[in-house]
């Protein structure tokens, strides 16, 4: 059986686990936000920039985390595919354009209405939504 390219596996590995380590920290920032009672942050006019760096860290750990498990699926289910870096830049892509329309687009907030960089996320989601079915596919096509 050959193997998948360690590259991209490697590649995976930093950013699944750089990608947790930084969304795990904006994690606590929001939790020290919370816990001195910085109105900035959670008075009702910042209601949407609560809710979107929520967003941020919620879907930022979780993608750092499907990137982990990308890698390690790669290392243990060789894949031989045609596409890999494809399909490895679009969850890359992905995983970073989703995370970031949320965190940048509740920086400055305009009447409850987030700013221009909330278009990163919808971007993000149709990368991660082509980027998924591939893998999977890729999978299941091993050989």
């Amino acid at each position: 059986m050959m193997e998948t390219d360690p590259r991209v596996v490697r590649r995976h590995f930093l950013f699944g686990w750089g990608l947790l380590a930084s969304f795990l920290a904006l994690g606590l920032v929001l939790e020290m936000l919370h816990g001195l009672k910085i109105q900035w942050y959670l008075s009702m006019a910042n209601e949407t920039r609560r809710l979107l760096w929520t967003l941020a860290h919620a879907h930022g750990v979780l993608l750092g985390l499907l990137n982990v498990v990308y890698a390690l699926s790669l290392r243990n289910f060789a894949v031989r595919s045609r596409r890999l870096n494809l399909v490895s830049g679009l969850l890359i892509g992905g995983s970073l354009a989703l995370p970031s329309g949320f965190l940048l687009g509740g920086i400055i907030v305009h009447g409850g209405d987030p700013n221009a960089f909330i278009a990163l996320s919808p971007v993000g989601g149709v990368l991660l939504v082509s980027a998924v079915p591939m893998a999977v596919y890729d999978f299941m096509r091993r050989e």
